[in-house]
């Protein structure tokens, strides 16, 4: 047998090494584009090994059923604080209702929040902040962000769109804001008042804003209950910055839902209890003078 030159030896080994090379290229090559890389674990892990945590489930909404009005939209939206009926053809909520309880006012007041977003639990889709952007008109706050400062859930909660309806910013920080901060008062003196607020929808409005076209209503409504003690009051406020005092806006139940056609506490106001819709003691709702007096002088012109 003839012996190999060490010419030959060394193109062996060369060729060795080469194929050696062009293997661990093809088998790297091949790892990178395969989908899955061996020995690399799934940063996630094994799902029967290394479950997922589930997300935390929402909280159930408090708002008792009891309280609501009836809604001449369909569209019922619950949050966990407060529950609302949406109009669609006016971009914004025909009312919402809630409870307001001296427990809760007297905690600790968490942050005031700033992030306007859409409603996401508004089948038809709510109004967005862009549609307010240059209009000349606030984002009026139905539920006042002061109402739910017990709680950041519910503070947060206030500031999606479906809460919102346009308003001048002499109405919003004004005769609006002295009569959201009596019904505090009133809610301290009786521990407890069911609120319903909204936009007068049954009315032309002064004109439509943005993309959605939301109402610029022409009036806003406030109807309070004090269920333990019996007393009901309303209000009606023409849209525009005001001078007048609280109470001369004041009137029944009686008198919102011939304006509105909205049928208030109709699982509450049964029977002799539906005398409360005709009735009206102002006396019973005492008012602070020197707010008032501030409102003209300070509020109106911000």
């Amino acid at each position: 047998m003839a012996r190999k030159s060490s010419s030959d030896s060394g193109g062996f080994i060369f060729k060795t090494g080469l194929f050696a090379v062009l293997a661990g290229l093809a088998f790297w090559i091949f790892n990178q584009f395969s989908g899955e890389k061996p020995d690399t674990p799934d940063p996630a892990g094994p799902t029967t090994e290394y479950p997922q945590t589930p997300a935390p489930a929402a909280p159930a909404p408090t708002v008792n059923d009891l309280i609501l009005p009836a809604s001449t939209t369909g569209e019922i939206v619950r949050h966990t604080y407060y529950t609302l009926s949406y109009a669609e053809d006016h971009e914004q909520a025909e009312w919402v209702a809630y409870e307001l309880t001296r427990d809760r006012l007297d905690k600790n007041w968490v942050e005031r929040a700033t992030s306007f977003r859409p409603d996401p639990d508004v089948r038809t889709e709510s109004a967005t902040p862009r549609d307010y952007s240059g209009s000349g008109y606030d984002r009026g706050h139905l539920c006042p962000a002061a109402d739910m400062a017990f709680d950041t859930l519910a503070m947060n909660e206030t500031f999606f769109m479906s809460n919102m309806s346009p308003q001048l910013r002499g109405f919003n920080g004004g005769v609006w804001r002295e009569l959201e901060e009596c019904t505090r008062d009133w809610a301290r003196k009786f521990q407890k008042l069911y609120v319903v607020t909204g936009p007068v929808l049954s009315r032309p409005g002064k004109e439509q804003i943005g993309f959605s076209k939301v109402t610029v209503p022409a009036g806003y409504y406030k109807v309070l209950l004090a269920p333990e003690q019996h007393r009901a009051i309303a209000f009606v406020l023409t849209h525009e910055v005001s001078t007048k005092p609280i109470m001369e806006f004041a009137g029944t139940i009686d008198q919102v839902e011939k304006l509105t056609g909205i049928d208030f506490f109709p699982n509450l106001l049964k029977g002799l209890d539906e005398e409360l819709e005709g009735s009206l003691d102002k006396s019973a709702w005492p008012v602070n003078q020197r707010r008032y007096e501030q409102r003209v002088k300070e509020w109106n012109i911000r």
